[in-house]
């Protein structure tokens, strides 16, 4: 399980596009996202790396 806290989102719609982001580095990842605490948890066989890439060239980046 792979956890994210991600201080940019903030709605609903940040909430639609971290999902896409995550989904378009593996389609079959569950997303789990909790907007009060910017948290996001994946279930993936991917590397986490490849998530904090694709969602920080989203303007989502994580925090250290």
């Amino acid at each position: 399980m792979i956890e994210l806290t991600l201080p940019d989102m903030t709605c609903g719609h940040c909430v639609r596009t971290v999902t896409q982001t995550v989904q378009a580095v593996d389609a079959q990842a569950k997303v789990e996202i909790d907007l009060p605490t910017h948290r996001v948890r994946i279930e993936s066989a991917r590397e986490r790396a490849a998530f904090a890439k694709a969602l920080s060239d989203e303007g989502y980046a994580p925090a250290a």
